[in-house]
């Protein structure tokens, strides 16, 4: 399980279907909204 960081949701990273790459590492989305939004602005979202 891993939490989008932008709607703070826990996910399963192997059912997401939105993922992004920030700092080396693969960001999962519960939805492409939520992508769309950490997309416009990766840095304002901490990636752990």
């Amino acid at each position: 399980m891993v939490i989008d960081p932008v709607c703070k949701l826990e996910i399963d990273e192997k059912a997401s279907q939105s993922k992004s790459k920030a700092g080396g590492k693969d960001v999962y989305f519960c939805c492409p909204h939520c992508k769309a939004i950490f997309d416009k602005q990766p840095s304002k979202y901490q990636v752990v």
